[in-house]
């Protein structure tokens, strides 16, 4: 372990990479719990769900520790999982084999830009206010999607949506979840997402919200969704935009958060260009994940920003990762557990997540209104339109748009207009879908 991944050279020990490693999952190990709630609304059979989440995460955060050597766990990204399961199946009506033939589409265009070096023309064109509107939007559109599901916001003639009936079980139980989880995080805990899911779901079984089935057994069966793609369904013509965002917000997300980790590990040097001589193996591992859990049965795989709790706990190598890919392994056998987990224990999750995400608005330059209007019109539109896509849409051609009619268009990068001509295009053709 000591030549592979280097230890002494990066300062670390065994001992401190389990601990960062064990840390990092901890802070990540929600996603088991919440992705096979959201994934299971488009028809997709939970426990399978729960356990290609599993095989995903642990596969991508193996080939990240071995083939890399950085210390990032990887798994089902929150946000194009629910913009899969309600804007791609939900709202567009596609089936949920065609919507992982997408995502492994995406992932082979995803794998030839990390290849071709297109992916970081694209990062460094597309601006910087429009890829901390991507993540605010996303957040928004899951805390919608959460407030709904554990109905804090219900249907409203008069107004679209209005309050829910907070004397409700499960609705008390999401206020009182989100507050554990927030407590905790502030005071940070280790797992506070992951500790408030499971006090919830516990709190449900003695009120009656749930059953109790066991907490463990052998894994469950992923024939459901393994090899299930519907390839040929993903090619149609009025998809193509879907695969244009689930690319979109990979390239952003992953690469963000990639980049953001590992130069807190002191793994990158300073610069525009971040060179290292790892970092074209850490993007092309990110992107080969997502093309391993296409075919297993879930949403993009994408490196996970929580990894930041294992670097400060002081993991530097791979060998951090790899933990994290055991112990996913191991929660295969969780499955009752995981099953038991109602929507009101997965909500308050949801919601802080989404409060984290938005907070990268505060990088948008408010006294730009050039800037700050299409971030903002990105932020709101996706949570008021339902969709992800068209909250970029409205975001990328309103950013373009507004640089020209200023006469400011050479501050617009190709990358930017390119993206922008694609939504128009989809918009004028493909109305509908």
């Amino acid at each position: 372990m000591e030549r592979y991944f280097k230890l002494a050279e990066h300062g670390s020990s065994i001992r401190t990479e389990v601990i960062a490693g064990v840390t990092t999952f901890l802070t990540m190990a929600y996603i088991i719990f919440v992705n096979p709630d959201i994934l299971s609304s488009t028809g997709m059979d939970r426990n399978a769900v729960f356990v290609a989440t599993c095989l995903a995460a642990a596969l991508g955060s193996a080939i990240m520790g071995l083939w890399a050597n950085w210390p990032i766990g990887m798994a089902p990204g929150m946000g194009l999982n629910a913009f899969f399961a309600f804007t791609v199946v939900g709202a567009m009506g596609f089936t949920w084999q065609q919507a992982l033939g997408a995502v492994f589409v995406s992932g082979v265009i995803f794998l030839i830009l990390s290849v071709t070096g297109i992916r970081r023309w694209l990062i460094s064109g597309i601006p910087a206010s429009m890829r901390s509107a991507i993540a605010a939007g996303i957040g928004l559109f899951l805390a919608i999607i959460a407030m709904k599901s554990s109905g804090l916001v219900v249907a409203s003639e008069a107004t679209f949506v209005t309050l829910g009936d907070l004397t409700s079980t499960g609705t008390l139980l999401t206020i009182i979840g989100f507050f554990i989880i927030a407590a905790l995080d502030a005071l940070k805990v280790p797992g506070s997402i992951l500790i408030g899911i499971l006090v919830i779901t516990v709190a449900a079984m003695l009120l009656g919200v749930t059953e109790f089935g066991g907490v463990m057994s052998a894994p469950p069966s992923i024939a459901p969704t393994f090899l299930q793609l519907d390839l040929l369904g993903a090619l149609s013509f009025g998809i193509f935009h879907v695969i244009l965002v689930m690319v979109l917000v990979e390239v952003f997300d992953a690469t963000g958060t990639l980049i953001g980790v590992a130069k807190r590990a002191g793994l990158l040097t300073e610069g525009p260009t971040h060179k290292n001589k790892n970092l074209g193996r850490a993007l092309m591992a990110d992107s080969s994940a997502i093309l391993a859990g296409s075919m297993l049965g879930t949403s993009s795989t994408t490196a996970y920003v929580e990894s930041a709790s294992g670097v400060q706990a002081g993991g530097r190598t791979g060998l951090t990762a790899l933990v994290v890919a055991a112990l996913f392994l191991l929660a295969m056998f969780f499955a009752p557990l995981a099953g038991a987990v109602p929507a009101y224990a997965t909500a308050p999750a949801l919601i802080y997540v989404a409060a984290l995400m938005v907070r990268e608005l505060r990088e948008v330059d408010f006294d730009d209104v050039t800037e700050a209007a299409p971030a903002v019109l990105t932020a709101i539109a996706m949570p008021f339109t339902y969709s992800i896509a068209n909250g970029l849409a409205f975001g990328f051609v309103s950013y373009a748009m507004l640089k020209l009619l200023t006469g400011r268009a050479r501050e617009v990068h190709a990358a930017t207009w390119i993206v922008a001509a694609l939504f128009v295009i989809r918009f004028a053709f493909f109305p509908e879908g």
